[in-house]
């Protein structure tokens, strides 16, 4: 069954992950919808976007479809995801003031992983994701849905959320970052 997935060399693990990255303008347009409708147009497509971050990791180790293309997508995937939800999220007005801190908190580490991880890869080295990081991810996904919401009491949970997801941002950065060093 897992063969009959393939299209054009592609699995079902990889299609799901180009979908996200292939969401990320129709989300961003989506902050310009005119009405209060588009914040739930951005929920939805945002709660479709998190189910397939979790799918497509979960079909790719039932399955055995694991690929060199899927390590590489998914995480980029995500960061691209995040960064632009945090940056519209910033633009908007919803994430103001102290609050920024977080977002910065969670921009800066992604970029620092992401070069850690190119810079790993020139000696052939792989950290695979820990569980603080699935955690992380977690978290900042629902952060961001609740951000999305555009609801008072919603957004404000939202808020505390990302504050928690940027502590265990810094603490997974730390940890990606202790990793890392034993191989440099």
């Amino acid at each position: 069954m897992a063969k009959r997935l393939k299209l054009k060399g592609l699995n079902l693990p990889n299609i799901l992950t180009l979908s996200r990255i292939a969401l990320i303008p129709v989300m961003v347009a989506a902050f310009y919808l005119p009405s209060k409708d588009a914040n739930w147009v951005l929920v939805s497509l945002f709660a479709y976007a998190s189910i397939t971050d979790f799918l497509d990791g979960f079909i790719a180790r039932q399955w055995d479809q694991i690929s060199a293309l899927g390590r590489f997508l998914d995480p980029l995937a995500d960061k691209l995801l995040v960064a632009a939800i945090l940056l519209m999220l910033v633009g908007i007005g919803r994430i103001t003031g102290i609050n920024l801190i977080p977002a910065v908190v969670i921009l800066c580490r992604e970029i620092l992983v992401s070069g850690l991880r190119e810079f790993l890869a020139g000696f052939q080295q792989k950290i695979p994701v820990s569980y603080l990081a699935k955690w992380k991810t977690t978290l900042q996904m629902l952060a961001l849905l609740a951000l999305l919401s555009g609801v008072d009491f919603i957004v404000t949970l939202g808020i505390f959320i990302l504050w928690i997801a940027a502590i265990l941002t810094l603490a997974s950065g730390y940890d990606y970052l202790r990793k890392s060093l034993k191989h440099v």
